[in-house]
């Protein structure tokens, strides 16, 4: 059984962060950075219960949404004249373990079979579960690199491709990227931490009330889950009732021209590079907004999500403390 997410106590930032994601799926992800022990895989693990139903097509062992883009499967029913029925599949958490090999990650081609029988066959991987749904990395900092790079290419074309003996196959890969890792134990390669659209630091909670609680939680859900579950059912379900609405109405929500200019202010005298951290905390307000059944993006909403969106993207000069640039965010940031 998995821990209620709303039971977990406090840590409220790296929940807002999965929470926007399910919002908007395009905001990008999410890396948590923190020390062992402070709920980050737990936390992760629990979102599965509050995910969202999507349509897929039926059948299909590749998630492909009704309207595309189709794999291979599903293109080749369609060049048949076939209709492609719909169904309904609940989201799920696909978590990628240290030490996973390529073929496990991107899939293999059965070319024994494709000798003795003239067709080709696919063997589904990590990255064909993970097809519009949730990819879950724990120390994503310790994972090897020729993974990472698989895992960079998949992200930047939402395709994974197969060759193998001059034959191939392709399928949709546009999950959500989710890692958590403790920065004690390595950094993570800049092309990778960049591709994160939201970060957050999460720290063991000090205050003593706190601490009794998560004592009490938790020493509760482990003699009695099933009770404990009941008990949190209806806080639960309003959450999950709250963000299926808000994946409604998010793409309705306005964008004033004073946000726009207080983004690209905020931005732009950060001298950050590119436009990624633009995108990234546009969609982020829109979606907190949403979050918060409005209408219309506030400025509040940029000051809160802003430290998500930016804070793995600030520069520094060289021998420059990095408390020094977070430092002159939030003095920028309070002048919005």
């Amino acid at each position: 059984m998995i821990f209620p997410f709303t039971a977990i106590v406090d840590q409220e930032e790296m929940k807002l962060g999965l929470i926007l994601n399910v919002i908007d799926h395009s905001i990008g992800g999410l890396l948590i950075m923190g020390e062992k022990g402070t709920a980050k895989s737990t936390t992760v693990r629990a979102l599965a219960d509050l995910l969202p139903e999507i349509e897929i097509v039926k059948g299909c062992r590749f998630n492909c949404a009704p309207e595309g883009p189709f794999c291979l499967e599903c293109l080749e029913r369609l060049e048949k004249g076939e209709t492609l029925e719909v169904e309904k599949k609940k989201m799920e958490v696909v978590e990628l373990p240290l030490g996973v090999t390529e073929d496990r990650v991107v899939g293999t081609i059965d070319i024994e079979y494709a000798i003795t029988y003239g067709k080709r066959h696919f063997e589904p991987g990590l990255l064909a579960r993970a097809n519009r749904n949730f990819l879950y990395i724990d120390e994503v900092n310790l994972l090897e690199d020729h993974i990472v790079d698989l895992l960079l290419d998949s992200a930047a074309m939402g395709i994974n491709r197969v060759e193998r003996e001059g034959i191939s196959f392709y399928h949709p890969a546009r999950f959500i990227l989710v890692g958590s890792m403790n920065p004690e134990e390595g950094e993570l390669r800049p092309q990778f931490l960049d591709r994160f659209g939201l970060c957050v630091e999460v720290r063991a909670i000090l205050d003593k009330n706190l601490r009794k609680e998560i004592l009490k939680r938790k020493i509760e859900f482990d003699i009695e889950p099933e009770k404990f579950l009941e008990k949190w059912r209806p806080e639960q379900e309003k959450l999950a009732q709250k963000i299926i609405e808000a994946k409604r109405s998010f793409k309705e929500v306005k964008v004033s021209e004073d946000v726009y200019e207080a983004i690209v202010g905020l931005t732009s005298e950060l001298n950050l590079d590119g436009h990624r951290g633009d995108i990234v905390l546009l969609k982020a307000a829109k979606a907190y907004a949403a979050f918060n059944q409005r209408k219309e993006v506030l400025k509040e909403d940029i000051k809160k999500v802003a430290p998500l969106a930016l804070r793995h993207r600030f520069k520094r000069l060289p021998f420059e403390e990095p408390e020094s640039e977070v430092k002159r965010f939030y003095g920028i940031l309070s002048r919005i």
